[in-house]
């Protein structure tokens, strides 16, 4: 058997709960992520579990967003990344506004602990990871989902979390020896707990990727 890297770093299944939910019946979970809306979340802070991830609502890039981003940051859940939608920018004004959001969320951040992954489009994940290289945004990260097929290779140096539905194909994550958290929408505790039971026991530790190209010294393969 190879070593076993990174114990504290498997792929762990976790609740995407809304956060105006009740937070006691989630109490058990080792963690969870939260669909961020509207109101408090003072019950979460109190008695939840531990929150990974906050996910913002999609919505177009602009004050608004920086406006909900400061009120999730303000409410004190610690959160490891904050989860933001995006689109490629369709033109300059877009692009402008994108990149200003952007400016102003990293400021937000800085010095927090918390990191910005971006759940992109589907068909847009590549373009946004050019579009970061070129404004120098290393700090920002992308949020793995389903719709990212193709461009997946374009931001996998770059996954800081994931979002799946039960039964969805993960072995694209798998291949890439993927060790991080994966959240599952989820309305019903009991429910959730048989789902991600499921999910743990039919997606087994990687200890390594299973195509290492670009990782090794020399740019090959194992």
């Amino acid at each position: 058997m190879p070593p076993v890297l990174h114990d504290n770093h498997l792929m762990r299944f976790l609740p995407l709960v809304p956060h105006d939910f009740d937070p006691a019946p989630w109490r058990n979970f080792q963690a969870a992520e939260l669909a961020w809306g509207p109101g408090p979340a003072a019950a979460w802070r109190a008695s939840g579990p531990p929150i990974h991830a906050l996910h913002l609502a999609d919505q177009p890039w602009g004050p608004e967003l920086g406006t909900e981003a400061m009120a999730a940051l303000r409410a004190g859940l610690d959160p490891d990344f904050l989860v933001l939608h995006a689109a490629a920018p369709a033109g300059r004004l877009d692009e402008s506004r994108f990149m200003s959001t952007l400016e102003v969320l990293l400021e937000l951040t800085h010095g927090t602990g918390v990191k910005l992954a971006l759940r992109a489009r589907s068909g847009d994940a590549a373009v946004l990871a050019r579009r970061l290289k070129e404004a120098r945004g290393e700090a920002v990260g992308f949020c793995w989902h389903a719709g990212v097929g193709e461009d997946l290779d374009a931001i996998s140096d770059r996954l800081f979390c994931a979002v799946a539905a039960p039964g969805e194909d993960l072995r694209p994550l798998q291949r890439l020896g993927y060790r991080w958290n994966v959240a599952v929408p989820a309305s019903d505790p009991a429910a959730a707990a048989a789902a991600l039971a499921a999910l743990e026991a039919s997606h087994p530790m990687v200890y390594f990727p299973e195509d290492m190209t670009g990782l090794l010294p020399d740019g090959g393969r194992a």
